[in-house]
């Protein structure tokens, strides 16, 4: 796993596309039992190196109810994006993640890490990857309907500051999704 891991972190697939050049931000280990797999880094990412150092981050571990160190710790949790480097900023936020990274990438990474017991999809790119037909019209539905999903799958909105009108408009989601969600990552990593 760390030869790939390097390789990874030394792709310039998509350097041609990147404003900020390429870094690529993952974290992995074969014992890890979550993977974590969200859009692609911000550049507060990007600048540190750190997967969901922003609010994001901050907000996802209280989702999870986990420390900063357990969130880190790769033998626990991978953090996969979909997108490994800065895409770019858009006119509504940032790009999309770049389309060349989840093929080239995450099935390796998986076959890498047996032990896994749950994969834990956030925001509209991870869910349509993953569930493919299976996801459904909107985000807000995908969501809603996360039993469906698991036990492979966990489906989430964006942590995103920006996020919180959805969160004000959805409040069945921290009221009922996310105790199922502390519920299920204590289970599987104490």
């Amino acid at each position: 796993m760390d030869k790939l891991l390097s390789d990874i972190r030394g792709c310039e697939v998509c350097k041609a596309h990147l404003p900020l050049g390429p870094r690529p931000v993952v974290s992995g280990h074969p014992k890890a039992k979550i993977i974590i797999i969200g859009q692609a880094p911000g550049t507060k990412v990007h600048n540190s190196g750190i997967p969901w150092d922003d609010a994001s981050g901050t907000q996802l571990r209280k989702w999870l109810n986990i420390t900063d160190d357990l969130f880190y710790d790769e033998t626990k949790i991978a953090i996969v994006p979909m997108g490994f480097c800065y895409p770019g900023k858009g006119k509504s936020g940032d790009l999309p993640p770049r389309p060349e990274c989840a093929p080239l990438w995450h099935k390796p990474l998986f076959d890498t890490m047996p032990e896994l017991k749950l994969i834990i999809l956030i925001g509209q790119y991870a869910q349509k990857y993953y569930l493919k037909k299976d996801a459904k019209k909107t985000l807000t539905d995908t969501v809603s309907e996360y039993e469906k999903y698991l036990p492979t799958y966990f489906t989430l909105p964006h942590p995103s500051p920006r996020n919180r009108f959805w969160l004000t408009k959805n409040p069945w989601f921290e009221d009922h999704v996310v105790p199922v969600l502390r519920q299920k990552v204590k289970e599987i990593l104490f």
